[in-house]
């Protein structure tokens, strides 16, 4: 995941890292309805490279949950500063992605033989990062095609794979979410409506989908109708606008109509989820990070 995933993470010393954070509550000036999650290093500008001075800005400004894609890479104590300061803020955790080896993985498609015994220990090492941090989902993106085999063989490969790291986190209700791409033609899960197909196939309440409406708007389009259609296994929700991968506003989409319409249809089926807010500014800006923010705030005041 390093090439699309690590821009927004922050560069912190190993000082700021170690020290222990005094106990502190939040006290928002509002609070978003939805579960909006930014990620480490998105706020920047305001908030200092402290992990815990960036949480409790989050905080502040009516966030309440977190994204970390890298949070596998990063070291124990960190972890756990991370976690301890996300339960004093009251925040949750959202997804950090399983470590299997980027996006160019071939771990997949494939069909060797050892690729689900593989899987499975990737999962087992996340779900001790999942346990530490309280995070009760994961980030997979299943790799690149092979090329040499015909797509459904490659489908019934990853369906197999699948279901070897579901057998890991269902027994311990955490939750992995598949997310399709557009970063490149050659990855091998790219649409809604394939993951919909993967996930009933692994037929696992531990594998869903990561409806990432940047990638999608790109793929296929058709975002409200695309959520309709899959909604029974979506699992988590990620957004940007479309072109630059910014906050809403910037581009192309309607996100106050899509947040309407998700927000109806939370309330009709009973369902939360958590919103990863991925995408920039890409640089510690404060009017680019209070215009992400306020962005946000339009939106929220709508629903």
């Amino acid at each position: 995941m390093i090439t699309r995933r690590t821009l927004l993470q922050s560069t912190l010393s190993a000082t700021a890292l170690a020290a222990t954070p005094p106990l502190f509550a939040a006290s928002p000036k509002r609070k978003f309805k939805l579960k909006l999650a930014p990620h480490l290093g998105q706020f920047v500008g305001h908030a200092g490279e402290s992990i815990v001075d960036q949480l409790k800005f989050m905080a502040d400004e009516g966030f309440t949950a977190l994204e970390d894609n890298g949070m596998m890479q990063r070291p124990v104590a960190t972890q756990t500063t991370i976690a301890r300061t996300l339960e004093q803020l009251g925040m949750s955790m959202g997804v950090f992605v399983v470590a299997v080896g980027g996006n160019d993985n071939r771990l997949f498609t494939t069909g060797h033989k050892d690729n689900p015994a593989t899987f499975a220990r990737a999962c087992r090492d996340a779900l001790e990062v999942a346990k530490r941090v309280n995070a009760r989902w994961m980030t997979v993106v299943p790799g690149v095609f092979e090329r040499k085999l015909p797509i459904g063989i490659q489908t019934a490969n990853a369906i197999d794979v699948l279901r070897a790291g579901a057998e890991v986190f269902e027994r311990e209700d955490r939750v992995m979410v598949l997310e399709p791409l557009a970063d490149s033609p050659d990855l091998f899960l790219r649409t809604a409506d394939q993951a919909y197909q993967i996930c009933r196939a692994v037929n696992s309440p531990a594998c869903k989908i990561l409806f990432d409406m940047y990638h999608l708007q790109q793929n296929q389009g058709a975002i409200i109708a695309s959520i309709d259609q899959t909604w029974s296994e979506i699992g988590y929700f990620q957004m940007g606008d479309v072109p630059g991968r910014l906050w809403p506003g910037t581009g192309e989409m309607n996100y106050a109509n899509i947040f309407q319409h998700l927000s109806t249809r939370m309330r009709e089926s009973g369902r939360d989820f958590i919103f990863g807010m991925e995408h920039g500014p890409w640089q510690p800006n404060r009017a680019g990070e209070r215009a992400c923010i306020e962005s946000y705030v339009a939106i929220d005041a709508a629903l």
